[in-house]
C-alpha cells in the first residue's frame, strides 16, 4: 500500500496478455474505441481553463494509477468467468460478464484516489465508469430477508464486505465492466470491479469472483490489517503548476502568474479553494465546472507577479463548507492530512 507497484516483465506472459486484451476488444464491438476519443468531456464549455501544466481532467487509462497486493494482476479469461453468488440466498447464482451487460448501463464520471497517497500525491485518477447498479441488480440477487451485508471476493485474495443498507440507498454503487468505453483493463480489475462513492480505493475490490450474502459485518482485506474501517476520503488540494512561463498581461497591464492545480473531496464535491503566498492572505481561486459530483475539481488561481523566492499553499473546503484537514498526517492509517505546498523562485 505505501509505494507504486514493481513491474515485472515476462515477455510469454505479456504477449499473452496483450492478446487477450486484443481479443476482449474485438469482443466488444461498441467498446472496441475509447469514449474519450469520439466525445467532448461534459464540461467541454466550462469558463474556467486550467492553468498551463495542471494535470490532465481526465486521466488516460494507461496513466491511471494503480495499487494492488500482488505485482502481477490476475488474468481471467471472460468465457470461463462468472460471478459466484451464494450463502443467504434462496439458491446459488452463477451471472456472467455478458449477462451484467444486459442491465441497463450506468455511466459515471469518478475520481478514485489510494488511501496510501500522500499529501500533492500522484495514487489518483478521473475516468469515465460503466457498469450496472447495483441497486438494480439486489431483486435478481435472490436475497434472503436475513441478509444484512455482501462479502466480495476478489480473484487475488482480497475482500471487502458492503452493507446493504448502502446499497439500497445508492444506485451510484455499481459492478464495473468498463473504463472510458472499453473493458477494464487486466491491470485495473477485468472483467468486474466494484465502486463505492466517497471511500478510498482500499474498499473497492477489483477482478470480483463472487458475492456472498451474509448476516454480519466483518473487517475487509485492508482493516484487518490496521487501515481505517470507514476509509473515508479525505478532502484534500494540491498545486500542480506555477506557470511562469505563460504569464497573463492584463487590462491594467500587470502581469499575472497562472497556478493551478486540482481539489477532490470524495462524492462530497468542493465548494472553495484559496490560494496563499507565503503567510500572505488567502486568495480565492477561480474553480472549473467539474466532469461530475463525483470527480475532482480543477481550480486557477492568476497571481500578480513578484519577482523573488515564493513559496504557494493551497486550501480547500467540501461541498457541504467543511475545511480541509490542516494538521499534517500520513497516509496510515486514515488517510493523508495536511496543506500542500510549492516553493519556488521566479
Amino acid at each position: 500500500m505505501g509505494g507504486a507497484t514493481a513491474t515485472i516483465t515476462v515477455a510469454g506472459a505479456a504477449v499473452g496478455v496483450l492478446a487477450r486484451d486484443f481479443r476482449r476488444r474485438q469482443m466488444m464491438g461498441p467498446y472496441a474505441e475509447r469514449w474519450s476519443m469520439t466525445h467532448p468531456l461534459p464540461n467541454a464549455e466550462a469558463t474556467v481553463q486550467p492553468a498551463p501544466g495542471t494535470r490532465p481532467e481526465y486521466t488516460p487509462l494507461d496513466r491511471h494509477y494503480r495499487i494492488d497486493i500482488n505485482t502481477i494482476p490476475p488474468a481471467i479469461n471472460e468465457g470461463e468467468w462468472t460471478l459466484k453468488v451464494t450463502g443467504l440466498v434462496d439458491k446459488p447464482r452463477t451471472p456472467t460478464l455478458m449477462g451484467l451487460r444486459r442491465y441497463e448501463p450506468m455511466h459515471q464520471f469518478i475520481t478514485l484516489a489510494c488511501i496510501s497517497n500522500p499529501v500533492g500525491g500522484d495514487l489518483i485518477g478521473t475516468t469515465r465508469w460503466t457498469g450496472v447498479s447495483l441497486q438494480r441488480l439486489l431483486p435478481d440477487l435472490g436475497l434472503q430477508s436475513t441478509a444484512t451485508h455482501l462479502k466480495i471476493r476478489s480473484a487475488d485474495g482480497f475482500y471487502e464486505v458492503v452493507p446493504l443498507d448502502i446499497i439500497r440507498s445508492d444506485e451510484r454503487v455499481m459492478l464495473v465492466y468498463a473504463w472510458d468505453g472499453v473493458p477494464l483493463p487486466t491491470g485495473h480489475g477485468f472483467p468486474l470491479r466494484i465502486y463505492l462513492p466517497d471511500v478510498y480505493g482500499m474498499k473497492q475490490p477489483k477482478w470480483i469472483e463472487s458475492i456472498e450474502a451474509t448476516d454480519r459485518w466483518e473487517p475487509g482485506y485492508w482493516v484487518v490489517r490496521g487501515w481505517d474501517k470507514i476509509a473515508q476520503m479525505k478532502a484534500t488540494s494540491v498545486i500542480d503548476t506555477v506557470a511562469v512561463d505563460m504569464t497573463i498581461i492584463d487590462a491594467s497591464r500587470e502581469v499575472l502568474v497562472p497556478i493551478g492545480g486540482i481539489a477532490h473531496a470524495g462524492a462530497r464535491g468542493i465548494s472553495k479553494v484559496e490560494v496563499q503566498v507565503h503567510n500572505g492572505p488567502w486568495q480565492e481561486a477561480a474553480l472549473r465546472t467539474p466532469l461530475s459530483g463525483l470527480t475532482w475539481v480543477i481550480w486557477r488561481y492568476d497571481w500578480p507577479f513578484e519577482s523573488g523566492d515564493h513559496t504557494f499553499t493551497v486550501r480547500c473546503w467540501d461541498g457541504a463548507g467543511n475545511a480541509q484537514i490542516v494538521a499534517p498526517n500520513p497516509p496510515e492509517p486514515h488517510g493523508a492530512t495536511g496543506l500542500h505546498s510549492k516553493r519556488q523562485r521566479l
